[in-house]
C-alpha cells in the first residue's frame, strides 16, 4: 500500500489515521471524508479495521 501512497499520517489523526490517510491520498478535505464515513450507511467499520491493519504508518 505504501508504494501507492496509502499511509496513515502521524499527525492530524483522530483514531488510527485511516481516514486522514485516505483524505490525503485522494486530496479531499479530511473532515468531509470523516463526516461521510459516519453518515453514509455501509460496512465502514469492517473497512476501517482492514485498512488499519493494511496501511502502514508514515515514516
Amino acid at each position: 500500500m505504501r508504494a501507492h501512497g496509502y499511509v496513515r499520517p502521524r499527525s492530524g489523526r483522530l483514531l488510527a489515521g485511516v481516514v486522514a490517510g485516505l483524505a490525503r491520498k485522494w486530496d479531499v478535505n479530511v473532515w468531509l471524508l470523516r463526516l461521510l464515513f459516519v453518515v453514509v450507511p455501509g460496512p465502514q467499520i469492517i473497512a476501517y479495521v482492514v485498512l488499519w491493519a493494511g496501511m502502514p504508518t508514515e515514516e
